[in-house]
């Protein structure tokens, strides 16, 4: 019977100690906690195209040309169509990294300015489509989540 009673009082000791380190740790654990932190971008495109419908032309060159009326830079981007592909998509602006990408003649990569602009492709320097678009000023919220 005694081994019993001192079995018993060691896994109560244990028990006892576990639990005090369980509270010690939820006393000490920090009762501050931090926001939800977000990063936030936003950026405004357009997608502009061209098509030989029938495909009578074969392999050219679509020139865009996109005009900030407030400014009057005129970004260019080149685009050569090879036979059967008879058209392109292209997005403005273009990503400075990308291999052709729209530019002044000085070089400038154009960006996303809030304003109105007119654009234009040509083909064999004759304008072939056109039309115009307006960027928007752009905004970003950002919510902050508390945990409490």
């Amino acid at each position: 019977m005694r081994d019993f009673t001192l079995n018993s009082s060691l896994r109560l000791s244990h028990l006892l100690r576990a639990a005090g380190l369980v509270v010690a740790l939820l006393v000490l654990t920090p009762t501050t906690s931090r926001a939800q932190t977000w990063l936030v971008s936003t950026d405004a495109y357009i997608k502009m195209g061209v098509m030989d419908k029938f495909g009578q032309l074969g392999t050219y060159t679509a020139r865009f040309v996109v005009t900030n009326q407030a400014t009057g830079k005129e970004y260019i981007l080149l685009k050569q169509i090879e036979k059967g592909q008879n058209g392109i998509d292209v997005m403005f602006p273009s990503e400075p990294s990308d291999p052709d990408y729209f530019k002044t003649e000085a070089g400038e990569a154009a960006k996303g300015t809030p304003g109105r602009y007119v654009w234009e492709c040509q083909v064999s320097g004759k304008k072939v489509v056109g039309g115009r678009f307006t960027f928007p000023e752009v905004g970003n919220d950002i919510t902050v989540v508390d945990r409490r």
